[in-house]
């Protein structure tokens, strides 16, 4: 039973593919549709994010190569937030609590799908697996162990995998136009923060998407083209910056230092484009399909999936995201170095995947204003939480590496830091918050609607 236990927490409900092919085949046959819609309807959505994650790895690939020449380059050397280092580091220590966790979060948040208004299913398993791994590193640290740190851990992530997704959800909307989908990524905050920020300052008609090119540039409309030509710039002043020798000795095994450049940024583009076409793989199938949970098995269920998925609504903005959260991302960096706190270095991942979308949400608010701003301060984020995340895993050997998206820095930093001081009432605390909100939210409203779209709380 263990093992069953250990192999559905290990190798499915980390796995975005399978979680997503499994809610489209219930929801199919919920519907009652035939064998061959069934089969279609369950592996065309496994296949999608299988493309996603093909064209997340080409870039979070092609990333690293131009992380390591800036680093070169440039002289900077400091803590680079990395989930996946932390995790694989934490996983060491604490597997066996991550996995439970990570299973009754899941559990728990289905339950609040089906007997609350907070009708989201966190469909993104990679990120809940990083979050139920902080969550049993934090406790951990204050000294929660064994059924408790699980208990506690599982509450805590299955109603923020609810309240996360709910919380945005009128800016989402915004984002893809009631599509249906939710935002299912924990990087949410930063992006809210974003599309309130557009709200703020900018006008929603002055999409990035309606910036004007000249005819002779006609053919930068193509993402592909202006993403690859964007990035050509910062590969080869990258690759300069660190010189032909620590490029050729180091990373492209002789290869020209410039021509490794341009096939470097050049695959960063081929990279977005696969992502492109497994999101619009995933879509095709997964939102037909979740009508049949929603009538079915959990009434009105809505899915919140990856951010990449929400590339397609706003390309430019996803462009213009990236350069602006890496903007802030190197000014936080310079302001922690004046300060002599920990020296954040701009991770290039999640500067790409939060910052575009924090583009993208406040493009959507606030248009060209609210895309720049929101994923500027978005990239500011992105340096300090980290910085005040380190000491709260510092305790059980976390010291070199930190998690990276704004979520886990700021419920890693609120969870640590009450329960340092409060110990387990504390967290005790914490938990009745969430649940009381949860409970109070949903009987204030009169139907789901209220909850799932625009009205505010």
């Amino acid at each position: 039973m263990i093992k069953l236990i250990q192999i559905i927490g290990n190798d499915i409900l980390t796995n975005p593919a399978f979680l997503l092919g499994l809610m489209s085949c219930i929801g199919l046959i919920a519907l009652k549709k035939p064998i061959s819609k069934l089969i279609v309807g369950t592996l065309k959505p496994i296949l999608g994010f299988i493309m996603l994650g093909a064209g997340a790895d080409f870039i979070v690939k092609n990333l690293d190569y131009l992380g390591k020449m800036m680093e070169k380059g440039f002289n900077i050397t400091g803590v680079v937030p990395n989930n996946e280092a932390i995790v694989s580091i934490a996983q060491k220590a604490l597997g066996k609590e991550t996995m439970f966790i990570l299973v009754a979060g899941l559990v728990i948040n289905i339950l609040i799908a089906r007997f609350t208004k907070f009708k989201y299913i966190f469909l993104t398993g990679h990120h809940s697996f990083f979050l139920a791994c902080m969550f049993s590193a934090v406790l951990a640290t204050i000294g929660f162990q064994g059924g408790l740190l699980v208990l506690a851990g599982g509450l805590l992530l299955g109603m923020w995998s609810a309240i996360s997704p709910a919380i945005g959800q009128k800016y989402t909307d915004k984002v893809t136009d009631d599509d249906g989908i939710a935002m299912g990524h924990f990087g949410s905050i930063g992006y809210y923060i974003a599309a309130y920020i557009g709200e703020k300052i900018g006008n929603p008609e002055d999409s990035t998407e309606n910036i004007k090119i000249p005819e002779k540039l006609n053919f930068l409309r193509d993402t592909t083209i202006s993403t690859g030509i964007t990035m050509l710039v910062f590969y080869i002043v990258a690759a300069i910056a660190a010189g032909p020798n620590y490029v050729e000795q180091n990373l492209s095994d002789g290869k020209n230092y410039i021509v490794f450049a341009i096939i470097a940024a050049l695959s960063f583009a081929v990279g977005v484009t696969i992502v492109y076409s497994g999101v619009r793989m995933i879509l095709s199938e997964l939102i037909p399909a979740f009508q049949g949970i929603s009538q079915k098995v959990i009434p009105n269920s809505i899915p919140a999936v990856d951010c990449a998925v929400f590339f397609t609504y706003a390309p430019n903005a996803v462009i213009i995201g990236f350069l602006s959260s890496f903007l802030g991302g190197v000014i936080g960096m310079f302001i922690l170095g004046a300060t002599g706190a920990v020296l954040i270095i701009p991770g290039l991942v999640p500067h790409f995947f939060c910052g575009a979308t924090a583009g993208i949400y406040g493009n959507a608010t606030g248009g060209k204003k609210g895309a720049i701003v929101g994923a500027f301060v978005n990239g500011l984020f992105l340096s300090f939480l980290p910085a005040m995340l380190l000491p709260v895993l510092g305790g059980i050997g976390f010291q070199n590496t930190t998690f990276g998206d704004v979520d886990f820095g700021v419920l890693g930093i609120i969870v640590g830091k009450v329960g340092e001081v409060f110990k387990g009432p504390g967290i005790l605390a914490i938990i009745i918050i969430l649940a009381v909100f949860i409970c109070v939210t949903s009987a204030l409203q009169k139907n789901v609607k209220v909850i799932n779209a625009k009205d505010e709380y």
